[in-house]
This record gives C-alpha cells, structure tokens and sequence, in this order.
C-alpha cells in the first residue's frame, strides 16, 4: 500500500523517527530556557506527533516544488502554520486545556499561531527537505524489509498504547476542568444570592440565614477544594512540560486555585518525607540503646 508513490511503512518510520528528533529538539531548548529537564510531549514516550505528521506533510506536497524555491517556501509558512492552528485547537476543544499560547506576539491568530513562527516554519521545511531528509532517506533504503516490518509493528503497539493511556488520562482531566468549572459556578451563585438575600432581611433574621445557608456553603467550598486538589495531580506532568499551559477560556477554573493546590501537595509531600525521617532516625536510636 503506498501514499502518492510512498509505501505505507516508510512513512510510518519517518513520522516516528521526526516525532522523536523533534521531541528532542524541544525537550533541548526547554530545558535549556527554564534551567531543568523538561520533558515535552503530551504523549508518555519521547515522541511529538505534532513535528512527526508535519515532516510527512512536507514530504508528500513539498518535495515537488523543490524546483520552486520562493513557491516552495510559501506554500510552506502557509501548510505548517495550517497544521500548527489545527493542532491548537484541536487540543484546545477535545481537553479544554491550551499547551501553547503566542498570544504576547504580534500578528498572532487566537494565540495559536504567530508570523514569526511562521517564518521559522517555512525556513525549517526548506532544511529538512534539502538537508535532513535526503540522508535519511538514503538509510531507509539500506534496511532490509523483515528489518522494517518488524520496527513497524514494534513502535505501532508502542505508539497505540501510549496514545491510549493519554488519551484517558486526557479525559479524565478535561472531565475535573468541567466539575471544578460546575462547582465554582455553583458557589459563586450562592454567594450571591445569599448576599442579595442578606440585603433584603432584616438585621434580626440575618444570622438565621447565616446558619441556615452556612452548612452548604461550605459544603461546596469543600467540594470545590477537593476537585481542585484532584485536577492539581493529575494536571502535574502536562503542567510540568508545558510552563505556559492554561484552562481554555470557556473554562472558569482560577489558576490560582491550582498554584495553591500545588503548593499543599509540595508541603504535604515535605512533611510526609520529614516524618520518615524521624521515624528512621527514632528506629536507629533505639536499636542503639542498651
């Protein structure tokens, strides 16, 4: 089976060979710009899709204008920076969650995509294509095909259960986003209704109202707190790779709730390790006593 005269198996090698290299590339200058490893990915493994289908697509429909430099270059900035607003908001409507934002550049399209990106995109397409890929292509012939369609079937099962295990743990995080978005809906809504309730009582019947209507109140507050803890956890991986991750807009999830969350996890984490550690050295000073 071959895609406009390329056999199927070639360019699944390619879009996980570029998946990974551009993984690389990635995790190289994050962590380089933020001073600590930063794994990059949505996926598990060390592979972004997002570079690995953007390669094939210069493959397939650039390869022809290499003849056409200025067409060439073009049709470039125009497909990939297609391809990246594509992917943006794909991610943006299925998780509820943006993992890039341009939005404090200028020329920039609902902060998924940007001019200068863009450009970037186009010089990039003209170095894999006239200088990466020629190489690689070159070493793909040389493999024999027992070799490929072993490494086909390997990283395909790979690829499938990683993209599986994301995916659920994507929906379970874009079903918090939706509760704790319910939750806090719902607890503003009472603070104002008991606020405008309150107004309207007399001064005599405003603590009636105050114990009637607190119970609940904290209630949801707890609710509120405890789906906010739950997403600050299962959030921290994508959280960690992406530093400018937010809740899409239609969402009303405060990202300060979430710092927050985070830092009582950190806290309860030391004190978890602090007590260990007290309970080791207590261990060790009376195996020692006489």
């Amino acid at each position: 089976m071959t895609i406009l005269g390329y056999p199927v198996a070639e360019l699944f090698l390619y879009f996980m060979l570029y998946s990974f290299l551009g993984w690389l590339i990635e995790t190289t200058y994050c962590s380089l710009h933020q001073h600590r490893l930063v794994p990059r990915g949505f996926l598990y493994g060390p592979v972004c899709p997002i570079y690995g289908t953007g390669v094939l697509l210069m493959i397939l429909f650039f390869t022809p204008l290499t003849d056409h430099i200025l067409l060439f270059y073009l049709v470039s900035v125009v497909v990939m920076s297609g391809w990246e607003y594509f992917v943006g908001w794909l991610l943006e409507v299925t998780t509820h969650v943006k993992y890039w934002d341009y939005s404090q550049y200028r020329f920039n399209l609902k902060g998924r995509i940007c001019l200068w990106v863009a450009l970037v995109w186009g010089l990039l397409s003209y170095v894999v294509i006239f200088w990466i890929h020629p190489p690689i292509q070159e070493l793909y012939s040389r493999i024999p095909g027992w070799l490929v369609n072993s490494l086909c079937a390997v990283l395909l099962v790979l690829l499938l259960t990683d993209t599986v295990l994301t995916i659920r743990h994507l929906a379970l995080i874009s079903r918090l986003i939706s509760e704790v978005t319910a939750a806090g809906q719902e607890l503003q809504l009472q603070f104002a209704l008991g606020k405008a309730e309150l107004n309207d009582l007399l001064e005599c019947r405003a603590a009636l109202f105050k114990e009637k209507h607190g119970e609940q109140a904290a209630a949801l507050r707890d609710s509120y707190r405890q789906r906010i803890i739950r997403l600050e956890q299962q959030s921290r991986r994508f959280r960690n790779r992406y530093a400018n991750i937010k809740v899409s807009s239609r969402f009303t999830v405060r990202h300060e709730d979430i710092q927050a969350a985070a830092a009582l996890a950190k806290e309860e984490l030391q004190r978890k390790k602090q007590a260990r550690r007290e309970k080791k050295a207590q261990r060790r000073h009376t195996g020692t006593q006489p």
